[in-house]
């Protein structure tokens, strides 16, 4: 009869999966255990016909030089020790997990380890139904927080894989895109709702990009302007043109040609 492993209580409670995941570990341990004591079922008592008689007679003192003995070990004893790989026991088939796609049995796969995804590997659709995405690509195209990636429960499993366009970049954490969208559902209500918001960030964007463009033309304009103008730095020679009478005054005046400054004078 197998030995019943006795089950640890903590203040949480365990999901159908990680009760199913605890019964196949227990039964995996018996059957392990069964198959060692099988594989012995005896002892020859030899060891302990050897044993009965024997006196141990003390080895050599090696004086090791820091205010102690040390006593050698017997190299017979210790070349006796042998270590023995006993064969893994046979995988049961109970309890087994059903996949979604199939409906078949299995133990373990890709998805369900990483994503904990019922989905064998014979039924994973890395192209379209279970594609993985990046972080990156994940926050643009549902426009997600990470808060809503690691704080919101329960948080997203993912991979880390190294970036494949260079090696010294940092590491890629990679999601299972079908369960992103169910987080966006979480957050948005609907696609409609996403379309919307990506529709104002892209009227917000060309605004900003109309802004940035509007304020390079102007200082186009005012380098072409400051260019176009140059400052004489010579003394000024007014060349005056014909004298023209002022009757309410009763004065005489005369304007530069150039410049557009006005004398003013009385005749005698």
């Amino acid at each position: 009869m197998a030995e019943r492993v006795p089950e640890v209580k903590t203040g949480e409670k365990l999901s159908a999966t990680q009760r199913a995941r605890i019964e196949r570990n227990r039964q995996r341990a018996l059957l392990l255990k069964q198959s060692r004591l099988t594989s012995r079922p005896y002892t020859t008592g030899k060891e302990d016909n050897d044993v009965i008689g024997k006196v141990k007679v003390p080895g050599k003192v090696i004086d090791t030089g820091g205010g102690f003995l040390l006593e050698e070990e017997d190299q017979q004893e210790a070349a006796s020790t042998v270590k023995i790989a006993h064969p893994p026991a046979p995988v049961i088939s109970t309890d087994l997990l059903i996949c979604n796609e199939c409906s078949k049995e299995f133990m373990d796969s890709f998805l369900y380890s990483h994503f904990e995804e019922f989905v064998c590997d014979k039924c994973r659709d890395n192209e379209e139904k279970h594609s993985l995405i990046t972080k990156t690509d994940a926050k643009n195209k549902y426009l997600l927080k990470d808060a809503d990636f690691d704080r919101r429960e329960p948080s997203l499993r993912f991979i880390v894989k190294k970036n494949p366009h260079n090696n010294r970049w940092g590491e890629m954490k990679l999601y299972l895109e079908s369960q992103v969208y169910k987080r966006a559902m979480e957050v948005w209500g609907s696609e409609e709702k996403i379309e919307e918001a990506q529709e104002r960030r892209a009227e917000n964007r060309e605004k900003q990009q109309q802004k940035k463009f509007d304020k390079k033309v102007q200082a186009l304009r005012k380098a072409v302007r400051s260019s176009l103008w140059t400052k004489e730095l010579g003394n000024h020679e007014h060349e005056f043109g014909e004298e023209v009478y002022d009757e309410d005054n009763d004065t005489y005046n005369k304007t530069c040609k150039s410049c557009g400054h006005i004398m003013s004078y009385e005749k005698m």
